[in-house]
């Protein structure tokens, strides 16, 4: 039930309609160069386009939307863009993400159709029947995450994200946008892994990239991961993209570390073997959200599969998401004031402030069984879950192999970057610490396994009381929490 109303407190109502002619290929000497000179047809320099990526106007629910037909491809493949309007041309705008965003591309406007409705096959809601509408061609276009920004002639605007991946990992910190995540939670049509148009019995058991996402086009990517990206780009430390879609066997051959970002929920077996394997040959671990690592799903061509009553089941069913993260998934709805107790540790370093208020919500982790043994909490936060008595932590571990892994314990991480626009009483000081640490983890973290290479000051908490029992236990000695 949690789930079910998660999911309707974060998801907007979409709908497809019509077909499109043969779509246009798109050159790419669109593709505008980087640093300080001229757009296409003597537009504006890049430097004066950092900001032009946002949405002015959504328009009306249907007056423009798409899809792209692939989730990831190398620089210099082409995808396709589906996409249905109402107006009479639109014209597409591609936008590298990151601590500048910049526009990499433009089509010229391309005569705009309004596609079929969207179709429900064996519960599933498709636009896989649209015509493509143009072919962009990615050559020039450095790898990370992109959003293509749709156009159309009568002012509407939204997104369709696309990942430019990464051929090689080794020596590189390693940024994966949780796709399958995104698309569990995506209504567009009037169907999600959690609802439907008669409530949950009538969700979706399988859902498909075959179709636009709801709301602007990229809200999960906005809410959980752009703040993150920017940090890490500004870090300077050497990055590789993926999307978790990549994780197959040999993609983190050689990575220094892998990061997944603020909502990282559905996970196949084959994106768990693909990161522990790297853990286990000594690649480090970030874990900036909470519930991670929750559905166990299978993937079949482009559809997401998850029967939450037969086939789907919870991780921690047969393989607890801890094991891998150091802790798991507790409590929804959380909120409260995220609390540091190990201010000595070096992830922490150069931090101010002990107490942050809004920082713990909406979901969150606490150490419980399963957790690695001598998993160090690094924070801790007791709150009211709903009227139960909760606690969240944010944990390290040393795996056997070296390799360090964090983890938040609370969704708010990545939002708590953005400081008071995060909203929900965060602060612009919760923004510089989860800044400094995340900078911390992201060059630490890059020189390769970080295990306890770095002191670790004394246990203690800012109320000057003795750390949490639970939490002692696992520093200690890993004995099993409840």
């Amino acid at each position: 039930m949690r789930k079910i109303l998660l999911a309707l407190a974060l998801l907007a109502a979409g709908c497809g309609a019509a077909p499109a002619a043969r779509p246009p290929a798109v050159s790419p000497a669109a593709v505008l160069p980087s640093g300080p000179a001229s757009g296409t047809n003597g537009g504006p320099p890049v430097a004066d386009v950092q900001e032009s990526w946002r949405i002015t106007r959504h328009g009306a629910e249907h007056e423009i939307e798409g899809y792209a037909d692939e989730v990831s491809v190398l620089a210099g493949e082409r995808f396709r863009l589906h996409v249905s309007t109402t107006a009479p041309r639109f014209s597409a705008h591609a936008f590298r993400m990151g601590a500048n965003p910049s526009k990499v591309w433009e089509s010229a406007r391309v005569r705009g159709t309004r596609q079929a409705p969207a179709r429900v096959v064996n519960g599933t809601v498709t636009a896989a029947h649209w015509a493509p509408s143009l072919t962009v061609d990615t050559t020039g276009w450095p790898e990370g995450a992109y959003l293509v920004r749709l156009d159309a002639s009568t002012g509407a605007q939204r997104y369709v994200p696309i990942t430019v991946r990464s051929a090689s990992t080794a020596g590189r910190v390693v940024i994966v946008n949780a796709v399958t995540t995104w698309q569990a939670y995506n209504l567009w049509g009037g169907r999600s892994l959690y609802t439907g148009p008669g409530g949950y019995g009538y969700r979706s058991r399988a859902v498909t990239f075959d179709r636009p996402y709801d709301g602007t086009g990229a809200r999960l990517f906005l809410d959980f991961e752009k703040e993150a990206l920017a940090v890490a780009e500004q870090s300077g430390v050497p990055l590789a993209y993926l999307t978790n879609l990549d994780l197959v066997p040999g993609a983190l051959d050689g990575a220094r570390a892998v990061f997944s970002l603020g909502h990282d929920e559905y996970w196949t077996p084959g994106m768990r073997a693909a990161v522990t394997r790297a853990r286990d040959a000594g690649a480090n671990l970030a874990f900036l959200g909470a519930n991670a690592v929750y559905w166990r799903i299978a993937v079949r061509g482009r559809q997401v599969h998850c029967d939450k009553e037969r086939v789907c089941e919870l991780w921690r069913e047969s393989q607890p998401e801890s094991a891998l993260i150091g802790q798991m998934y507790d409590c929804f709805p959380a909120e409260g004031v995220y609390r540091v107790s190990r201010p000595g540790h070096w992830i922490f370093a150069g931090t101010k402030g002990r107490r942050f208020p809004g920082m713990v919500g909406v979901e969150t982790d606490r150490v419980s069984r399963g957790s690695p043994a001598g998993v160090k909490v690094l924070a801790e936060s007791p709150f009211s879950c709903g009227g139960r008595a909760a606690v969240t932590h944010s944990t390290y571990y040393a795996a056997p192999s070296g390799a360090g892994v964090f983890a938040s314990g609370t969704m708010r991480w990545v939002c708590a970057l953005r400081g008071r626009a995060c909203g929900h009483g965060v602060t612009d000081a919760a923004a510089a610490f989860t800044r400094r640490a995340t900078l911390n983890l992201l060059t630490r973290f890059a020189e390769g396994p970080a295990g306890e290479a770095r002191a670790d000051g004394p246990a203690s908490r800012a109320d000057g009381r003795a750390p949490h029992a639970l939490g002692d236990a696992f520093v200690l000695g890993g004995a099993q929490g409840p």
